[in-house]
């Protein structure tokens, strides 16, 4: 099967079983204040798994596209990714672990609806309990209905718990691995298993997560009212699996970028091969979805993989501009199922181009002042090289970078932020809380502000929402005066003070799309859709969007607006950043 016949395959098995198929969110999660990216397929869903209302149902499936930075010095080994897609499927309070264990293992088993894969090659493990939840003997018992009990294993809450954080739902999940090898493992003890596990000789394929707890700063409090159902099944995996190759790097997913980066370059070597295959796919999706090379946040990992690429085609002597060759492919490969990226495909080329240009420009005199011992803060400010660059020309001379100091530095310089260049490549979900539902909401009315008082055709590019501050990023091609700036606060704030209502209503994709109502970059949505409206006393719309929340109910609980800064962001985008007082 080739991997289009597999994600499709997936989501007809879930339509048959009434679950509605959405679209994949976008990379770059506009409007959720907690990530860079979405990195797993429930992040887009949080709201729904918290209890609102999802506008299609309580069955739902997906192909998510996500981004995982955080094993990025393991990628080329036979498994490891930084772009991947997630297929999913959902139950928001409906069924619960009885039918979400069989419809697992009726998808990766049946020959007809599903993979036909062999039931004696897959082994599965449940959670065994702690302070914070009992032993899932109930899971371990609708398991046993279709596998020996000798390939059930019993792991702690390491392995087989999840949670998003250190509030909200929570629960034990059941992991289901498949062995590839061509001599089966067979019948192994728990302790051969979990040997196997480490050295990659089971590969995990799926994962049931089992949302039924709820945690409070850190801490299990009991069980939620809505009991929901998470799963995760990683494409990559499922096609190295189905298509019987030892490595995601074997799969139709990258033949075709691995033998044209074997073309273009002079060397061989393998791992760098797979190194620059991999970021040039994570590379064409990000900017795809809208995001642009930068010095902070998503433009920040992005600016980071296309540089490592570059960085390993020259050493594999690859010239300037093959990857834009490679980027073809890659669009090539995904427009039947992701039609944005032939749509954007000018764009993604452009961004590339351009960042390859600036790179070299300043990796030649970069390279001079790190042989000569220059401080990697300099570096960074002076040179453009990511410290994550630095660290590793370091590492291949023995040489030990001083992270705490160049974070300390950053942070005096307000550069960028200890958190940001010490976690931003790990993704993970931050917790929704007053102080950012609040700023979720002034964001909404910025967006409105800006095409009230200076243009209409303003268009929201790209966002990231702390406790502390938003910042929003939109198009338009010149400083704001300001006066503009004042007028768009006084704008907003006469917004606030006036009491309004902010509404959530649900309604066909259509009728959003006709009303006007604004809507991410790049992103896709399904036939019925979640909208915010903010509405004046005669209940007109000042502000109406596509968008998950949460928000507050009404604008008097937002507090004063002030714009601390209004600078360029990159050609043809500014960028704004506003606190509430």
């Amino acid at each position: 099967m080739t991997p289009n016949e597999i994600r499709q395959k997936f989501l007809d098995f879930f339509k048959s079983k009434d679950h509605k198929i959405i679209p994949s969110a976008s990379l770059i999660p506009e409007n959720d204040p907690s990530v860079l990216f979405n990195t797993a397929g429930m992040q887009p869903l949080v709201p729904y798994l918290l209890g609102q209302k999802h506008p299609m149902g309580t069955r739902l499936c997906d192909a998510q596209k996500c981004v995982r930075t955080g094993d990025i010095d393991d990628v080329g080994d036979n498994r490891h990714l930084t772009f991947f897609e997630m297929l999913g499927n959902w139950s928001l309070g409906d069924y619960f672990k009885e039918e979400a264990i069989l419809y697992s293992f009726q998808f990766l088993t049946d020959e007809k609806v599903g993979l036909g894969l062999n039931k004696d090659r897959i082994y599965v493990t449940v959670f065994e309990g702690d302070e914070n939840a009992p032993r899932d003997e109930e899971a371990f018992n609708i398991w046993k209905k279709y596998l020996p009990e000798n390939r059930i294993y019993f792991l702690p809450a390491k392995n087989n718990w999840w949670s998003a954080g250190d509030n909200g739902p929570c629960g034990p999940d059941t992991e289901i691995f498949y062995d590839p090898n061509e001599t089966p493992l067979g019948d192994i003890t728990h302790d051969e298993f979990v040997k196997a596990d480490d050295e990659g000789r089971v590969i995990e394929i799926w994962n049931n997560v089992f949302m039924q707890y709820e945690k409070k700063s850190g801490i299990v409090v009991g069980k939620l009212a809505q009991h929901n159902v998470d799963t995760g099944m990683g494409l990559e995996r499922i096609v190295m699996v189905k298509q019987g190759v030892k490595t995601v790097f074997d799969t139709d997913l990258f033949v075709s970028i691995l033998e044209k980066i074997k073309e273009l370059s002079n060397v061989r070597d393998e791992k760098i091969e797979r190194i620059i295959a991999d970021h040039i796919r994570t590379t064409v999706f990000m900017i795809g979805d809208g995001a642009i090379p930068s010095n902070a946040g998503a433009g920040y990992v992005l600016r980071r993989i296309i540089r490592r690429a570059i960085r390993f085609g020259d050493k594999i002597g690859m010239k300037e501009k093959d990857l834009l060759l490679l980027s073809d492919i890659v669009i090539a490969n995904y427009s039947v199922a992701y039609s944005e990226l032939d749509k954007n495909k000018n764009l993604i080329k452009i961004e590339i181009e351009k960042e390859e240009s600036k790179f070299r420009e300043t990796l030649e005199r970069g390279l001079k002042e790190f042989e000569k011992g220059t401080d990697p803060f300099v570096l960074f400010t002076t040179y453009g090289f990511p410290i994550e660059l630095t660290e590793e020309l370091a590492k291949e001379k023995g040489v030990k970078i001083d992270r705490v100091g160049f974070n300390k530095k950053m942070e005096e310089h307000q550069k960028l932020s200890q958190t940001a260049s010490a976690g931003m490549f790990k993704g993970g979900l931050a917790n929704h809380n007053e102080k950012t539902i609040k700023l979720h909401t002034a964001h909404h009315l910025l967006l409105a502000g800006l095409q009230n008082v200076i243009d209409k055709n303003i268009k929201q590019r790209g966002s990231n929402i702390t406790e502390e501050r938003l910042r929003m990023d939109f198009m338009f091609d010149r400083k704001l005066t300001d006066e503009e700036k004042k007028k768009v606060e006084d704008w907003v704030n006469d917004k606030i003070q006036r009491g309004l209502n902010v509404v959530r209503k649900e309604m066909p994709l259509l009728e959003a799309e006709k009303i006007g109502a604004e809507m991410e970059f790049g992103a896709k949505y399904p036939d019925i859709v979640s909208l915010y409206f903010v509405e004046d006393e005669k209940g007109e719309a000042i502000s109406k969007e596509f968008c998950g929340g949460p928000h507050i109910t009404n604008t008097s609980e937002l507090g004063v607006f002030k714009i601390q800064k209004e600078e360029a962001s990159s050609a043809g985008v500014r960028r704004i950043k506003a606190v509430l007082e």
